[in-house]
């Protein structure tokens, strides 16, 4: 889940992120991408675009001390976050179109976990991947996918069209599987093949999640990113008051639960 330029800016940010997102919605995809490549223990791995850093720390998690776990972010305040909250990481800035490695590094894994659909340049960023990856290693990126196929998102996107009009939402902009293997082959990587996981998410509490989702839809509109930052959270607010009844409708009380699709794409260097 990605927030508007507005939100990312704020101080709290990243610490809400890490807060309310990672443990319930980004870390058990972490774990089923780091199964589906396999570890081995002094393996290289390279988590691209990677937040806080939830890929990253899970797969420390597998290798151990032998292995060597690097973690790529444009936002110095997602990786501050990531320092506070893991050590024994390597965690470095820069873009996913110039990663910023060392003269002839490789790693054996690389992994870019609900990120490529947001990078300017997709196709630059296919080849720093390739460029990243060790002859035989093994790669995996997962996108989410369309929320055609995720009713809780869908219907809280309808909701905030009717007041901002139609959202363009960049987080399911690879919702499709093929357009990804076809990035992903052009690019120059072997044995590109991709499966689609399904995975009922809980939240304890979803209201912070129903308020930073709506922050993203209003930060991707069209309305939004004309308006002031006082005017974008007076919008925030009424729909979020105009979301109670999907929201309640995927709700146990204050617990939230729903179904979700994602895109992973595996292949080979």
């Amino acid at each position: 889940m990605n927030l508007p330029s507005y939100a990312m800016n704020q101080a709290s940010f990243p610490q809400m992120y890490e807060r309310w997102l990672v443990g319930p919605l980004f870390r058990p995809w972490a774990e089923m991408t780091v199964e589906e490549v396999g570890l081995a223990p002094h393996d290289r791995v390279l988590d691209i675009a990677c937040g806080t850093g939830i890929l990253a720390r899970v797969a420390k998690e597998r290798i151990g001390a032998a292995g060597h776990v690097v973690g790529i972010d444009i936002s110095p305040d997602m990786l501050s976050v990531a320092r506070s909250v893991a050590s024994g990481i390597e965690w470095r800035e820069g873009s996913a179109s110039a990663l910023p490695l060392k003269n002839g590094e490789q790693f054996d894994v690389v992994a870019c976990q609900q990120g490529l659909q947001f990078f300017p340049d997709k196709p630059a960023a296919a080849t720093q991947m390739r460029r990243a990856l060790a002859k035989g290693g093994r790669l995996a990126v997962a996108t989410w996918r369309s929320d055609e196929e995720i009713p809780y998102f869908r219907e809280l996107r309808r909701v905030a069209e009717r007041h901002l009009g139609a959202i363009s939402d960049q987080r399911y902009g690879f919702g499709d599987a093929a357009p990804l293997e076809t990035l992903l082959r052009d690019a120059g990587f072997n044995e590109v093949r991709s499966k689609v996981l399904s995975r009922t998410i809980r939240f304890e509490d979803g209201a912070p999640f129903l308020r930073l989702n709506t922050m993203a839809l209003v930060g991707m509109s069209a309305a939004g990113k004309t308006m002031s930052d006082q005017e974008r959270k007076e919008i925030v607010e009424e729909i979020v008051s105009d979301s109670v009844s999907v929201q309640q409708s995927y709700s146990n009380g204050s617990a939230l639960a729903f179904e979700l699709r994602t895109n992973l794409a595996t292949a080979t260097g």
